[in-house]
């Protein structure tokens, strides 16, 4: 899998080339952050409106796919909800990436934007949400690319963190 980086800002993701952006929201944050806010701004409200009326909460393993377009560049816009901040740690995130990468499987999206669940509170750094996160995909080759919503330094950290480790870590670039 190739991993591939864009800003968190909807200048860098109007030129998206995939099909669908996934991000993470908490169950106990109003008003959404991060990519999900972002997204729910170009959405006019859309997911606000939909936690508002119940029908979106953001508990653990909540998945809600909504359309994108004519908004944003994406068909689909993917929401999983990853529950309350205070009990986020490495076992909700190993969670929440095979939750992600089952519903990308699921709905046959090989490359997507993601926004790595509890990075927008750097709730997990970089370097370990990347590591984790491979390990979780394992070798499974279902999927193609994933641009990775990150700061330019978070980006940094990355890459500089893929070029001191062996390649089989991170897999191919």
């Amino acid at each position: 899998m190739d991993i591939r980086f864009v800003a968190p800002n909807l200048r860098s993701l109007d030129d998206a080339a995939a099909e669908l952006c996934a991000c993470a929201i908490w169950n106990d944050e109003r008003p959404m952050r991060g990519l999900a806010g972002l997204l729910d701004w170009r959405l006019s409200g859309r997911l606000s409106s939909l936690q508002q009326s119940g029908f979106l909460h953001g508990d653990r393993g909540e998945v809600l796919l909504v359309p994108g377009k004519p908004r944003l560049p994406f068909d689909k816009v993917l929401v999983l909800g990853i529950g309350a901040r205070t009990s986020f740690g490495e076992d909700v995130y190993r969670q929440s990436i095979e939750r992600l990468a089952r519903t990308l499987v699921g709905v046959r999206i090989r490359r997507a934007f993601v926004e790595l669940p509890g990075r927008a509170a750097d709730m997990i750094g970089p370097e370990r949400a990347v590591s984790l996160m491979l390990e979780c995909l394992g070798a499974s080759t279902d999927h193609d690319a994933w641009w990775l919503v990150e700061s330019v330094a978070a980006q940094r950290r990355i890459e500089q963190r893929m070029v001191e480790e062996p390649r089989r870590t991170y897999g191919r670039r």
